[in-house]
């Protein structure tokens, strides 16, 4: 660039003293020393303007104001030692000179980058950007300068910017995107739109469902450019995305009731829910967190996340990570009398429901009894608040894993009202979306692996909600217990799992295999039937009567409940047939319990099964 640079200060300077005199043998009479110092002084101005650090596929307009600002100097140079060594020159030569050197060294430049352009354009991607605001322009910017994606066309809803150029790119309006994709043969498009609502956002996702590309979203310009991010990355499209669930902004007075300046304990810490809370609670600076886990590496991943949290957001919070069972009544007595714990969030269960129905001694004794061990800990050592993570599968159960969490929730009803030390409430609701064994991350690895995706059953329904949002829910309702209270959350409208693997699938860029679509762009649905327990709909409420509280998104329900003395009968009973391992004394004592278990299969549990086959073999020979 020096040297091209070096030329165009040469073809300038004497085509200026050509223009005035007209003949070059003005140039005879000319020192060559004046071009000496005027060629070193400009070229020293522009490496002080940093004009040879730039890389040329990246000049920007700010390449520009500087390749003007040193022309200019340049010029100022050229009458400066014109009037130093008394050369005799017009004005007129002067402004040639300017207007010359403005075209050579910009000209340069701007070939330069072009031709860079038009190589690299051959290997990028051809792609899409929707949103033509701020986020969308920052895009283009960013990817203008990148080696992976050319776009060809920004796209709004805005009618005001449809047809006007933003960034040096058209915008056009969403009616287009057909035209575009087949013309110009994109193959993404980029979501540009953060600060759009839920409902909005889902309406966009469910318009662009419809074209063969790839959908996907940018990550915050704050993201891109900070410190820790090591590259651009585009991301997936978020499952909450597709449902249009609109988080509510959660009740801070709710929130801290239970938590601010007291020692919270959190069972099941290293799980899903378990996990989000901890998380949660720990912004709300209470005394002390106690983690009380089975799994020895979900603890210590909890741990040390939460004391990287602690440290990066300078809170004063004890963290306790402790290890452990929640069927040892007497471990979880010492822990709470020894850090005189205020508030339980009790999360450690079972919940994997074909796990459970095939090992029901173990599924029954852990929800079952190790709810009873922690609350009777919690009553032991005066605990203020105790809150049930249950489920809506304990509604109306057909599998053991149901019926195990709603004699969980029977449980502290009961013990509720033989004492008034501690109060109990549980909080029941869906399937959260990303927690361990959720379809969602299912679907994801099957679509990149190339299918195909496994669902049970065509019609199968679920209710989801984002972790985040239901660990608030559950520390709010917790907040306004009195008592036994069964706290339901709202969870939107049921969704057809099916139709959420469809729109995965299309909006990753592939179609769903049928018999008249069956090439390599697409993915295999495939229904494998519906499991040992397994309902095609949840519910959340046993009856009719529900109250609404103080927060639009929580109600509480009314239901049916034993006094203690009725159900300690049943769980003395239960607790002798887990011990003998009698498969079929614990299904009749779950049908006989107001739980509304109505199994839909026999006894699966796996150890049994394999008993009894070698029994009756035994018998026949």
């Amino acid at each position: 660039m020096l040297i091209l640079d070096s030329v165009s200060f040469y073809i300038s300077f004497i085509l200026s003293l050509y223009y005035v005199n007209d003949s070059l043998l003005v140039l005879q009479n000319s020192s060559i020393f004046f071009f000496v110092l005027l060629w070193a002084s400009s070229a020293l101005v522009f490496v002080k303007l940093g004009l040879y650090r730039a890389v040329l596929r990246y000049a920007s307009t700010e390449t520009v104001w500087a390749v003007s600002l040193g022309c200019v100097l340049s010029a100022a140079i050229y009458i400066s030692l014109a009037t130093i060594l008394s050369y005799n020159i017009e004005h007129i030569s002067v402004l040639i000179y300017l207007a010359l050197c403005l075209a050579f060294t910009g000209g340069i430049r701007v070939i330069s980058r072009a031709v860079f352009s038009r190589l690299h354009l051959t290997v990028k991607e051809i792609v899409i950007v929707y949103g033509a605001g701020s986020a969308g322009c920052q895009l283009v910017k960013y990817l203008e300068n990148g080696d992976e994606y050319k776009v060809i066309a920004l796209v709004d809803d805005d009618l005001s910017k449809i047809g006007t150029n933003v960034v040096g790119v058209k915008v056009y309006s969403s009616d287009s995107i057909e035209k575009l994709i087949k013309d110009e043969e994109v193959s993404k498009i980029l979501l540009a739109m953060p600060s759009v609502v839920a409902k909005q956002k889902k309406k966009i996702l469910d318009k662009l469902e419809s074209f063969p590309v790839e959908v996907k979203t940018v990550p915050p310009l704050t993201e891109i450019i900070d410190r820790s991010h090591t590259g651009f990355e585009l991301k997936d499209i978020d499952v909450e995305d597709l449902l249009g669930r609109q988080s509510v902004t959660p009740n801070h007075e709710l929130m801290r009731t239970n938590i601010s300046n007291k020692v919270v304990m959190v069972t099941g810490a290293g799980g899903s829910i378990g996990s989000e809370l901890c998380r949660q609670i720990l912004k709300l600076s209470p005394q002390k967190i106690v983690l009380f886990e089975l799994t020895e590496y979900a603890l210590y991943s909890i741990d040390k996340e939460l004391k990287e949290l602690a440290v990066n957001n300078a809170l004063s919070v004890e963290i306790i990570p402790l290890l452990g069972s929640i069927q040892h009544k007497k471990r979880l007595v010492t822990i709470m009398r020894t850090f005189s714990v205020d508030t339980v969030y009790h999360a450690a269960a079972y919940k994997h429901m074909p796990l459970v129905e095939n090992n029901v001694a173990e599924g029954v004794r852990n929800n079952i009894f190790g709810t009873l061990f922690a609350a009777q800990a919690a009553i032991e050592t005066k605990v203020s608040n105790f809150i049930l993570v249950s489920t809506d599968k304990a509604v109306r159960p057909t599998n053991v894993m149901g019926a195990s969490k709603r004699m969980a929730e029977l449980t502290l009803q009961a013990l509720q009202n033989e004492q008034s030390e501690t109060c109990f409430s549980m909080v029941r609701f869906g399937n959260v979306l990303g927690s361990s064994g959720s379809v969602v991350p299912l679907f994801k690895r099957q679509i990149k692996q190339g299918g195909p995706i496994t669902l049970t059953h065509p019609e199968i329904t679920r209710f989801f909600m984002t972790i985040p949002e239901a660990a608030q829910l559950v520390i709010q309702a917790g907040s306004m217990a009195k008592g036994g209270d069964v706290f339901v959350l709202d969870m939107g409208q049921p969704v057809k799992i099916k139709d959420l693997a469809t729109k995965m699938v299309h909006l990753s860029g592939m179609e769903v295999r049928d018999d008249n679509n069956t090439g390599d762009k697409t993915i295999e649905i495939v229904c494998t039937g519906l499991r040992p327990g397994e309902k095609l709909y949840e519910e959340l409420l046993i009856g009719e009567n529900v109250l609404g509280t103080e927060h639009q998104q929580i109600m509480s329900a009314l239901e049916v409940f034993l006094d203690w003395s009725e159900l300690k009968v049943l769980i003395d009973r239960l607790d002798v047939a887990t011990h003998e391992y009698d498969q079929q004394a614990i299904r009749d004592i779950l049908l006989e319990a107001p739980t509304g278990f109505t199994p839909t299969d026999g006894i699966c549990d796996l150890v049994w099964s394999i008993k009894n086959k070698k029994t009756d073999l035994t018998l026949v020979s």
